[in-house]
């Protein structure tokens, strides 16, 4: 599978994905270990990407994305941003009406296909 499918499979698979450095119980940069601490906060699962694990995907995704930087926080297909942006939402309660109205549909989806 050529490396900008398994990007758009990815997006679309998983209504909530961080694309990072490590894993959120053990991240390898701070703005990963921010961007995960606050993602852990919201309450709902998420998926994540360990770029570290995927050189071809930390090279592809800031072209694909047009966003140069990780982590970056993707939500039912839309890029949401990098560590400012998710930091900043979650501080005005922005960001946990997006993740939490996400999982919902992400349940609703899952229930519906049983």
């Amino acid at each position: 599978m050529e490396t900008l499918d398994k990007i758009k499979q990815q997006i679309s698979e998983n209504p909530i994905l961080l694309y990072m450095k490590g894993s959120p119980k053990l991240p390898s940069c701070g703005f990963s270990s921010q961007a995960a601490q606050v993602m852990i906060s919201c309450g709902e699962p998420f998926a994540y990407v360990d770029i570290l694990q995927n050189p071809d995907i930390r090279a592809e995704l800031p072209k694909y994305a047009d966003w140069p930087t990780f982590p970056q926080l993707w939500v039912e297909g839309e890029l949401i941003g990098g560590c400012d942006i998710i930091m900043e939402m979650f501080q005005q309660g922005e960001l946990q009406p997006i993740i939490k109205e996400a999982a919902a549909r992400a349940q609703q989806a899952a229930g519906d296909a049983e």
